[in-house]
């Protein structure tokens, strides 16, 4: 892990746009005909805060992309997901995914930000806390969000009633020992369901949220090994009978695991979960079942998926996200441990 990349932000600056970071790529160029979606803008602002190195450019960035949310968020806290390149809004607001990440995000603002950016940035909390989602994943994204903002303000009601409404959602039952999930089958950022639920259960003090938190973050992890390295589900998602396949894989998949498995070190402070840490980071670097690297070196940008014939080299918004948040946690955990 001493040998992780520098995160370099330059292609997700080149990404940007009139009205904020254009959600595809055709190799290293936008495709401004694709527009702008709130749910990779939600995933900037996360980036951004948690960046400890803020450049101008950076800082320009983190701004822009509160006020794209702003723009997104309806009265009653939901969010439109859908921006054509000439800003104009498409869809209707929602409690899906755009959701649950533009709340993980902001509470990730309010936790790390600036005093600037703190007064629009709870306004915009406090109205998105009070949404409730049917979708797991959007209210694990959305849990974390409360969980970021609980940590710096413990008496926050809106995030401590998020949190709560979470748990009926996150501890749903598991499939067997076999199947150690809540899901017949995995599908996407999986990872985030084991970390919402270890986080829930820390932040309410409940020592079997966080037990089953654990098991269910180590079956994931031990799925989606091969041979020592990430083989993560692929886009059609795996099922308990399935055959192997292995392609297409997603950076999200890889950037998940990397976030639940610094979730499971900071509270247990067991050193084993940062090998799982470290074969994100290594996936990336070409550890993986192409044997390819999964990311453009000169620009900064992620590769979109790792397919059976090698890495598809379109640099979209969320594969080059996913990229820098892992390499963030592989350079701060190779400063700390190496």
């Amino acid at each position: 892990m001493s040998d992780a990349p520098v995160p370099n932000f330059n292609h997700l600056l080149a990404l940007s746009g009139p009205y904020g970071t254009y959600e595809h790529a055709s190799g290293t160029v936008a495709r401004v005909e694709g527009g702008y979606c709130t749910d990779d803008v939600a995933r900037v602002l996360l980036v951004t805060v948690r960046e400890q190195r803020v450049t101008p450019a950076l800082a320009e960035l983190t701004r822009s992309s509160l006020n794209f949310l702003s723009l997104a968020q309806s009265p009653d806290g939901r969010f439109r997901n859908r921006r054509l390149a000439t800003g104009q809004w498409r869809g209707p607001a929602t409690a899906d995914d755009c959701w649950g990440r533009a709340v993980w995000a902001l509470g990730s603002a309010l936790a790390r930000g600036s005093e600037v950016q703190n007064s629009l940035t709870l306004a915009l909390f406090d109205r998105s806390v009070t949404v409730r989602s049917r979708w797991p994943r959007s209210m694990a994204w959305a849990t974390l969000g409360a969980i970021e903002v609980l940590r710096v303000n413990a008496a926050h009601r809106g995030a401590r009633a998020l949190v709560e409404a979470s748990v009926p959602i996150l501890s749903r039952p598991e499939y067997g020992d076999e199947w150690c999930w809540p899901e017949r089958r995995l599908s996407y950022a999986n990872a985030v369901l084991a970390e919402a639920l270890l986080a829930v259960g820390a932040q309410l003090e409940d020592v079997d949220l966080v037990a089953a938190g654990l098991r269910r973050l180590r079956w994931l992890l031990a799925m989606e090994t091969r041979d020592g390295h990430l083989s993560v589900t692929p886009v059609g998602g795996r099922g308990q009978r399935d055959s192997a396949g292995r392609f297409d894989q997603q950076p999200i998949e890889v950037a998940a695991i990397a976030d639940a498995c610094v979730r499971a070190f900071e509270l247990t402070a067991d050193v084993s979960w940062i090998s799982g840490i470290d074969r994100a980071v290594n996936w990336f670097l070409g550890d993986n079942d192409g044997g390819v690297l999964m990311y453009d070196a000169e620009s900064g940008g992620g590769y979109d998926g790792l397919t059976s014939s090698g890495p598809n080299l379109n640099q979209g918004a969320e594969s080059t996200i996913a990229l820098l948040t892992t390499l963030q946690h592989g350079r701060r955990f190779a400063l700390s441990h190496s």
